[in-house]
């Protein structure tokens, strides 16, 4: 490749990557709820797009329903409570929030398509994010961009089979994906380049988040 070529090609990289990043789905989803299994099903479906990072968080407050969901995480209950604010909306199950912008039903494929597709072209301007191991932990680096924002480390299993033997799923065998195990803060960017060493979360997969105080996604990356 030709000197000046490949300066124009190195400039650009940083662009690619971002306009490349993927659409955070968040599925805010319970084992006690009959009406999540769907929702499940179709954020299992959307594991297998490289442009979807499809994340399971498993709330707290069907547990006293009959049955007690193994994976459900008091942060979890917190950030859709958070979102609730944002979106003016009441929690619910499944709610499934596209890239901290809009919120449907989980299992309603084809508005949650649309609205995936429609943060995909606004995630065309967002903030370059890797994460790659090092060692016996992560490395985390956050590009240039604009704006502000907290960076989150979340730790999720792949793939998880769960007999259910009481509430209303009493009998059903679910299969889940992207479970949330763990979700912590690990810094904060505000435009410039940042560069961040952090243990392995709690879970078999991780993934990156860059999120706006306004709740918007502004970059994301899995490992």
């Amino acid at each position: 490749m030709r000197p000046l070529l490949l300066a124009a090609a190195l400039l650009a990289a940083p662009v690619a990557r971002a306009a490349e990043r993927p659409v955070v789905v968040e599925l805010f989803t319970s084992q006690g709820c009959s009406s999540c299994p769907p929702a499940d099903a179709y954020l299992t479906d959307l594991t297998s797009r490289r442009d979807v990072l499809p994340l399971a968080f498993h709330v707290t407050y069907w547990n006293g329903l009959g049955w007690r969901d193994p994976y459900a995480l008091a942060a979890a209950t917190a950030r859709q409570e958070g979102y609730a604010g944002r979106l003016g909306e009441t929690a619910f199950t499944p709610q499934m929030v596209i890239d901290g912008r809009s919120s449907v039903i989980g299992s309603r494929r084809g508005e949650a398509g649309a609205a995936i597709a429609q943060a995909k072209e606004q995630a065309s301007d967002g903030v370059p994010v890797s994460v790659s191991r090092s060692g016996a932990g992560l490395a985390i680096a956050v590009g240039q961009g604009a704006g502000a924002g907290r960076v989150l480390l979340v730790g999720f299993d792949r793939r998880r089979t769960t007999p259910v033997g009481r509430g209303e799923n009493s009998g059903r065998t679910l299969t889940e994906s992207n479970i949330v195990r763990s979700i912590r803060e690990v810094g904060a960017w505000r435009g410039s380049s940042l560069s961040v060493n952090e243990a392995v979360p709690a879970g078999e997969d991780a993934a990156v988040i860059v999120q706006a105080a306004d709740g918007r996604i502004l970059g994301a990356a899995r490992l």
